[in-house]
C-alpha cells in the first residue's frame, strides 16, 4: 500500500512539474493569459458545456485590450491569438509564408480523404490545388448556377405557401435554421453534382441527412476536432473520426458514380462536378479580365490573390478531386445556412430593416418580372447592405487559424514587455474575427444591427482589416461569390413572399447555444411566418 501510495505522488508531481513547464510558455515572456486549468487549458468551459467557443474567444480578447497578442492554450497545445491590425496583416498577407497552413482537423492516416481537400491541404499541395480551383468561383462560373439557386428557392416558397395555407390562423412558426438548412443542402444538390432533390418535400431524403451529419459539429464532434489539433497521437492511437464511415462512402460513391456518368453519356452541365472533371483535364483557367470585374458582386467579397491566378501543371488523381467535392458540399452546407438563419432573425427582430428591405425587392421584382439573374442581384444596394451586417454579427468563421510553419518574431506583446516572442513551429496563431467585428474601437454600438454602416456614404469609413467575414490574404475563402449570391437569392425570395417576425420563444437578445462548435442560437431558430 505504501509503495502503491509512493507511487502516486511521484505521479502527480510528475504531472505537475510537466504541466509547469508546458503552461509556463508564455509568462516567462510576459504574454497575457487567461486562468489555466492543467490538461484543459483554457478549454473546460467549452468542454464542460458552460461557454460557446466564440464566448470564450471573445473573453480573451476583452480582458487585454492593451495587448498586441495574447496566450491562450488548447488542452496542452499553446497558440496566440493576435489583436494588433498591423500584425494581422503581417500574419496574412505579408508574411504569409510562415503562416501558409491551416491546422488539421483530421488525421491524414485515420480518414485521408478529409485530409485531401483545400482547407486541409499544407505548403504547396494547397498552393497548387488553390489555383487550381480558383477559376471554378469566378463570377461567370457562378453566373451559370443562379437558375438552380432560383429554382430551388421556388420549391422551398410554394411549400412554406402550402402549409400557411393549410393552417387555421395564417401564419405559422418556422425553424428557419432547419428551413434554410433544406435549401442549402437542394442547391448543392444542384450546383455540385447535378441532382434535383426537394427536401422540404421529401424531408427524410438520404443527401439532406447525410449533408446534416456531415457538416453538424455537435459536443462528440467538437472534442475530436479540438483534440485532432492538442492530441494527434490520441486520436490516432483509437483511431477517432469526425466523420462516420457511412458518411465518407456517400459521398465517395455519388461523386465516383456522377463522374462516371457524365464521362459515359458525355453530360455538359455548368456545375461543380463538371468544373472539377474540367480541371483534372487541365480545361480549366483562370479569367484575369473577369476576375477583376468579381470586384462589384458585394463588400463582402473576397479578391482572388495573384496565388489563386497562376497555372497548374500538377496531376490530381480521383480522390483529391472527390475530397474537393465533399469539401464544398460540407462547408457550402453549413456556412451558407447558418448567414442565411441569422439574416432572417435579425429581419424578424428589426422590422423597420425588414420592410425597407422588402421595398427594393418588390420593385426588383416588377422591374425585372420576377425574374433572377447574376447581374440584377448585384444591384440590390440595401440587400448587400443587409447581409454584409450580419457577416459583421455572425462571421461563418469565428477565428481565422493559422498554423506557423516556420518560428516566427512576434516582436512585443505589450509596452512593457522586455523580450520579443517567437512563436515555434507547428505552434497555432489565430486571428479573433468576431471579436473584431463587435469591438467598439472599429464598429459604434457594435451589438446593433446596422445595414447602415455599409451605405454607400459610410462604408468607407470602414477599415477593411477590422472587417473580414471571408478571411483575409491569399488563404481566404475560395467560395465568397458563391455563398454570397446563395445567400441573397434565398433571402430575396423569402422576403418577396414572406412577412417574417419573431416567435414565444425566438432568443431576444441572442444567445449563443453551448452545446455545438457551430453558431446556434440557445432557444432555437423559431420564426413566425405569414403570406404578405
Amino acid at each position: 500500500m505504501i509503495v502503491f501510495l509512493l507511487w502516486v505522488v511521484v505521479l502527480v508531481a510528475a504531472l505537475a512539474l510537466y504541466y509547469r513547464q508546458i503552461y509556463s510558455r508564455f509568462s516567462k515572456f510576459g504574454v497575457k493569459q487567461n486562468n489555466i486549468v492543467p490538461f484543459f487549458g483554457n478549454m473546460l468551459k467549452i468542454t464542460l458545456g458552460m461557454e460557446h467557443f466564440a464566448e470564450n474567444i471573445d473573453s480573451m480578447y476583452k480582458n487585454f485590450p492593451e495587448e498586441r497578442f495574447i496566450g491562450r492554450f488548447e488542452f496542452s497545445k499553446p497558440g496566440v491569438l493576435i489583436r494588433d491590425l498591423e500584425l494581422i496583416k503581417k500574419v496574412t498577407v505579408k508574411d504569409f509564408e510562415h503562416f501558409l497552413d491551416h491546422r488539421g482537423f483530421v488525421d491524414d492516416k485515420v480518414e485521408p480523404l478529409f485530409a485531401r481537400n483545400l482547407f486541409s491541404l499544407k505548403g504547396q499541395e494547397w498552393k497548387d490545388m488553390r489555383s487550381t480551383l480558383s477559376p471554378a468561383f469566378t463570377s461567370s462560373k457562378i453566373k451559370q448556377m443562379v437558375p438552380f439557386m432560383e429554382e430551388v428557392g421556388e420549391m422551398m416558397v410554394r411549400a412554406v405557401k402550402k402549409n400557411i395555407e393549410n393552417s387555421k390562423v395564417g401564419q405559422i412558426e418556422i425553424d428557419v435554421k432547419d428551413l434554410t438548412s433544406r435549401y442549402s443542402n437542394d442547391v448543392i444538390a444542384s450546383c455540385a453534382f447535378g441532382l434535383k432533390v426537394d427536401s422540404h418535400t421529401t424531408e427524410d431524403n438520404e443527401f439532406y441527412e447525410m449533408g446534416k451529419k456531415a457538416s453538424t459539429f455537435k459536443f462528440k464532434q467538437m472534442l475530436l476536432f479540438f483534440m485532432n489539433s492538442a492530441l494527434p497521437f490520441v486520436a490516432r492511437l483509437f483511431k477517432l473520426k469526425l466523420f462516420s464511415r457511412e458518411t465518407t462512402d456517400f459521398f465517395v460513391d455519388l461523386v465516383q458514380d456522377t463522374m462516371k456518368e457524365r464521362e459515359d453519356k458525355k453530360i455538359i452541365r455548368p456545375d461543380m462536378i463538371h468544373l472539377l472533371m474540367e480541371a483534372k483535364k487541365g480545361k480549366l483557367t483562370y479569367d484575369v479580365a473577369n476576375g477583376k470585374a468579381d470586384s462589384n458582386v458585394g463588400f463582402s467579397t473576397v479578391e482572388e490573390s495573384d496565388l489563386g491566378q497562376k497555372p497548374v501543371t500538377r496531376v490530381w488523381s480521383d480522390s483529391d478531386l472527390i475530397a474537393q467535392a465533399v469539401m464544398f458540399f460540407i462547408t457550402a452546407f453549413e456556412t451558407i445556412s447558418t448567414v442565411a438563419s441569422f439574416t432572417l432573425y435579425e429581419l424578424a427582430v428589426n422590422p423597420d430593416v425588414q420592410d425597407k428591405l422588402f421595398q427594393e425587392i418588390k420593385e426588383h421584382n416588377a422591374k425585372f418580372g420576377g425574374k433572377l439573374d447574376f447581374n440584377s442581384i448585384q444591384n440590390l444596394t440595401y440587400l448587400d447592405m443587409v447581409v454584409s451586417e450580419v457577416l459583421r454579427l455572425w462571421p461563418p468563421a469565428i477565428v481565422l487559424d493559422r498554423v506557423c510553419n516556420k518560428d516566427y518574431n512576434l516582436g512585443k506583446p505589450n509596452s512593457k514587455a522586455t523580450e520579443d516572442f517567437i512563436v515555434r513551429k507547428g505552434e497555432l496563431v489565430g486571428v479573433p474575427v468576431m471579436s473584431i467585428h463587435r469591438d467598439p474601437q472599429y464598429f459604434q454600438n457594435p451589438n446593433k444591427f446596422d445595414p447602415e454602416r455599409f451605405s454607400e456614404e459610410n462604408r468607407h469609413l470602414i477599415d477593411l482589416m477590422t472587417y473580414m467575414p471571408f478571411g483575409y490574404g491569399p488563404r481566404n475563402c475560395i467560395g465568397s461569390r458563391f455563398a454570397l449570391c446563395e445567400v441573397k437569392v434565398l433571402t430575396y425570395q423569402i422576403i418577396l413572399n414572406f412577412e417574417i417576425s419573431p416567435a414565444e420563444k425566438t432568443c431576444i437578445p441572442a444567445k449563443l447555444s453551448t452545446g455545438n462548435l457551430n453558431l446556434r442560437l440557445k432557444e432555437g431558430h423559431g420564426l413566425l411566418f405569414k403570406l404578405r
